[in-house]
Formats: structure tokens, sequence, C-alpha cells
């Protein structure tokens, strides 16, 4: 890869999350990237300019912003900028324990990717993946925008859920409310109750009204809102109720409320 420009921005870090190995944050004003391989599928979203780029020596011009593109691991490919304002992405790079390699002819085939649902649910895959604390939430995004890719991948049918996803959500349920405070992740989810990680969310939010992740926030705010009354400190209580730290159960907290955990305790008090 050529070296970064002065005007070019990069910022990439490995998040806690299973099959995701990096993620990679960049903007390019004038860049090509030589011919390479990598050994992991590379999901991007292309967010403003153009880009072109070859795979397995098949050239793709002026691929414009709102796409997706979806490389294989594998398959040799290059990628340069082809508009003044340069480009702007983001990408994730999923291991092949989330999609097989044996699917990357297929993706050789069709690498770009005309999906608005695929690519809203990948940019909400990003928006989770910016804070530590959120990996249940990442790991649920993942879950489905894996789902979406092997619908352009052909390589599974989506279940739905019956009673049998009754019975998960509730099981669900009672591991996240079991483990408030340590977490739970899909894998561990999937691994305990046997069920696919887009069936098991799909049955949960079909019988509760929303996801694992939602579910597991909204719990740890109603316990954070009582410990703060009984006069518990913020930072003390983000750990007590499974936030990753103080600053996490801020967000979460005033998103909720429409106020800071700190201002709520004080109010409490006042009373």
């Amino acid at each position: 890869m050529n070296a970064a420009r002065p005007d070019s921005e990069v910022r990439a870090w490995r998040p806690a999350v299973a099959g995701i190995t990096e993620v990679l944050h960049a903007r390019f004003t004038d860049h090509a990237y030589p011919v390479h391989t990598h050994d992991t599928w590379d999901l991007m979203l292309l967010d403003d300019g153009m880009v072109d780029f070859a795979l397995d020596r098949k050239r793709h011009d002026a691929t414009d912003a709102g796409r997706v593109v979806l490389l294989p691991p594998g398959v040799p490919h290059d990628g340069r900028t082809v508009h003044p304002r340069g480009f702007r992405k983001r990408v994730v790079y999923l291991s092949t324990a989330v999609l097989p390699a044996r699917l990357a002819g297929t993706a050789v085939d069709g690498p770009i990717l005309g999906d608005a649902l695929l690519h809203d649910r990948v940019h909400r895959l990003h928006a989770a993946l910016r804070h530590e604390g959120d990996a249940l939430e990442a790991e649920s995004r993942l879950a489905f925008v894996r789902e979406r890719l092997l619908v352009h991948l052909d390589a599974q049918r989506v279940r739905e859920p019956g009673r049998e996803g009754d019975r998960l959500a509730a099981r669900l349920r009672e591991l996240l409310d079991a483990r408030l405070g340590e977490g739970l992740t899909m894998d561990e989810a999937t691994a305990i109750l046997h069920a696919h990680p887009t069936h098991l969310i799909r049955s949960f939010s079909r019988s509760y009204g929303l996801p694992p992740h939602t579910y597991l926030t909204g719990r740890r705010i109603d316990r954070a809102r009582r410990l703060l009354l009984a006069g518990g400190r913020p930072a003390d209580v983000a750990a007590a109720v499974g936030f990753y730290d103080q600053a996490h159960l801020n967000r979460h907290f005033t998103r909720h409320l429409g106020i800071s955990p700190a201002r709520y305790a004080v109010g409490g008090r006042r009373r």
C-alpha cells in the first residue's frame, strides 16, 4: 500500500467482535493501491467520491458513492482514485468464519452491490463498532449483515421464527436478565441455545418488539437509575450494570432519558 499523503485521513482499529479482524475509515485525495490480496473478505462502503478497481484482472470503473463493495479473500485486486476530490470509505475486514472462502467465486462475478438494505445494515454495524462497550450490538448487526450477504451469494434461505422462535426468545431473555452485569456475546448465546444468530435475533425481536442488544441496554439503564437514586456514583454504577465505562453509560443514559446520569442523580436527591 502506498504511503498516505499528508491530506489523507486514515483510522484503523481491531474491535473486540468475533469475525471482524479490522475496521478502517479512510479518505484519500490521490491514492492508488497496488495489486494485492487479503486473507479476509473486504466489505466496503464508499461514502464519497469515486474509485475504480480491478478484481481478478477484471476492471470495475468509476464505482460511485452509496455502493457496497465486497472483495473476496485470496483474489488479487487494486484500487485508485478517479475523481479530483478523491474518495472516502469505511471497510470491515471479515474472517472466513463469517463468510466461507468457497463463496469467493460468486463474489468475483459481482463485487458491487446496489443494495440499500445491505448498505443500511453495514452503516449501522460501523456505528456500533465505534464504541467498545457495544460489542453485543455490533455482533447482532454483523449477523444481519452476514445474512444479507449470503442472500447475494445464494448460500442460504432465511428461516422465519415460529413457536420454536418464541421459546428461544424467552430463553434468551432469561440469559440476558441473568447476565446483566457481565453481558452475553452472540457466540455464547448461540452455543447455549443451539440456534443460528439471525434466527435467534429475529425470534427475540418478534416476541419482544426489539433486538437483544436494545433490550439489554434498556435493562441496564433501568438498574442504573435505581442505583443512581440510591446514591451511587456514575462511574461505580457504570461498572455495576455492565457498561464499558462512565462515558458509555452517559451516552446511552442521555439518549434514553434526555439527561446525564449525574444530573439525574442530583434531581433524585433534591426530591
